[in-house]
């Protein structure tokens, strides 16, 4: 979206504590807080893990033995700083909150050791390799840690099984290059490097540990992907021996791999990781800003589960689109004075993409949802409310002058006043001219208005009188939003808002589509 005339910049004042609202933030520690949580501990030497994973046994001896190893270089007592990503991961890895939780039994089940503090790291995983773990490693050294763990492929992205990782077709990079890099990166300071190659399952006393070449067939690599897929089938513990082929069948998973309350903590996500009860990484649950007034809300707000539905006075379920009149007047008078009935659904300055369900009986507003996940706008805040006109109904049967059909929805408006309107407020609007937005061949129209009663209502009659730049953004906003998304730019008719007279019209027209769907039973 345009910048607009004025940029500010400065120092930035956090005025209260950023809260997530998603059951995680007690695991959230800001860098103060963590530094006063080691100088409480009383430890000499703070060494930290950073993971996107579920923890296994090979991350558990990692984390053990790097202590061991800073025991035997005379440091009393190091404490494991445990520091699992928290900010955006790629949909087929752990979600968030299982992640959390299934470290949290292992550290109550034993697995790592007992001086171990853990605490979401609000960075997102950008699978960059040996670029990233310098990011990762100079990032916990500026919080207080003098040892950093890594081992094979930190930051790794997928790779392929060719031998020759540098012939065409190969990988970027082996996966000893990641800590190769660190240990050689430039600017580490005092921050010391605790390097591990790739450790295996010894069969004979169910550990992990680096792999003997003298008894080979005494070990097993379980891979990522083989973990996940004994998860997905809910397998049980291996009995005390290991089954001669489980290589070929991997009817269980061996003991000592993973605590037992972690495991089921796997199973349960591997078997339905498509309920969009888990939290994929750290995004603002906010509070729904509801308009005082008769209704009920279903489900957790953030999720597609949420919805609003609305009431008369005597907590009968009403729809606003259906039983809200458009006009507050007689329909000649109200077409005289250019004044309808606009219903909120999204409040100026809220990302949540919230709308009237055309599906659901009695019509609840909900949050819009693709591939099941709930979808917010991503081209920059809302400089406006957006709702719905009740009553009207762009006829996907009928056709403009140019042939685009309706688009099936009640007209959209956005109101562009001073205030903030929150969800579910059913306000009078004084209409001041439209967008014609076309969208895979079908128009979409945008009324834009002004609440009656806000303070700029009394100086704006028409289009001509909206500052410029506002129209510009308007503009801008309508071509552009979906942009974000990876979309094409949308097409407008004209970048030059319309009248109030076109948009009245547009507002007769579809009110009698309206009309007429619901008399013939479309709508």
């Amino acid at each position: 979206m345009a910048a607009g005339p004025h940029l500010l910049g400065g120092e930035i004042e956090l005025l209260e504590r950023i809260r997530y609202n998603d059951g995680l933030d007690s695991y959230r520690l800001t860098p103060q807080e963590l530094r006063e949580r080691f100088i409480a501990s009383g430890t000499d030497a703070v060494y930290a893990f950073q993971t996107r994973n579920p923890t296994h046994a090979g991350h558990a001896y990692l984390m053990q033995d790097a202590g061991r190893q800073l025991k035997a270089m005379g440091y009393k007592k190091p404490l494991l700083w445990l520091t699992p990503l928290g900010g955006w991961t790629k949909d087929d890895d752990m979600p968030l909150d299982v992640r959390i939780h299934q470290h949290q039994v292992i550290i109550e089940e034993g697995m790592l050791p007992a001086d171990t503090v853990m605490a979401i790291w609000p960075s997102p995983m950008i699978y960059a390799g040996p670029t990233e773990v310098q990011w990762h490693c100079k990032s916990r050294r500026n919080v207080g840690a003098r040892f950093f763990i890594t081992g094979r492929d930190p930051a790794g992205i997928k790779r392929s099984k060719n031998e020759n990782q540098m012939q065409v077709g190969g990988d970027f990079y082996d996966g000893n290059h990641g800590r190769y890099v660190l240990q050689t990166s430039p600017g580490m300071g005092e921050m010391k490097i605790l390097s591990f190659s790739k450790v295996v399952y010894d069969k004979l006393d169910n550990r992990m540990k680096p792999p003997d070449k003298a008894r080979e067939s005494d070990f097993l690599s379980i891979s990522g992907s083989t973990m996940r897929a004994l998860a997905k089938k809910g397998a049980p513990p291996c009995p005390d021996s290991i089954p001669a082929n489980w290589e070929e069948t991997k009817p269980c998973i061996p003991n000592g791999f993973m605590a037992k309350r972690g495991w089921e903590l796997m199973i349960q996500y591997y078997q339905d990781p498509a309920n969009t009860k888990w939290i994929g990484y750290s995004r603002m649950m906010s509070e729904p800003l509801v308009a005082p007034g008769h209704f009920v809300t279903k489900g957790k707000f953030g999720k597609p589960s949420w919805t609003l539905y609305f009431q008369d006075a005597n907590g009968e379920n009403i729809s606003p689109w259906h039983d809200i009149p458009l006009y507050p007047h007689s329909q000649d008078h109200s077409q005289e004075d250019r004044i309808v009935t606009m219903m909120v659904e999204i409040p100026m300055g809220r990302m949540e993409k919230l709308e009237v369900n055309k599906e659901t009986e009695f019509n609840p507003i909900k949050q819009d949802t693709k591939n099941g996940k709930p979808r917010y706008y991503k081209y920059g805040v809302p400089f406006f409310n957006y709702g719905m006109l009740p009553q009207t109904w762009e006829n996907p049967a009928k056709k403009d002058q140019a042939g685009h059909c309706g688009d099936g929805d009640p007209l959209d408006v956005m109101e562009i006043g001073s205030r903030q309107l929150p969800t579910g407020s059913v306000v009078q609007v004084k209409v001041l001219g439209l967008y014609s937005l076309i969208d895979q061949g079908e128009v979409d129209y945008k009324i834009i208005v002004i609440n009656k009663d806000d303070p700029l209502a009394s100086s704006m009659r028409t289009e001509a009188d909206i500052d410029a730049a506002v129209k510009d953004r308007l503009a801008d906003w309508l071509k552009m939003y979906k942009t974000a998304e990876g979309k094409a730019v949308n097409e407008l008719t004209s970048d030059e808002m319309e009248g109030p007279l076109k948009a009245m019209s547009v507002i007769k027209e579809t009110n009698n589509y309206w009309r007429e769907g619901r008399e013939n039973g479309k709508i």
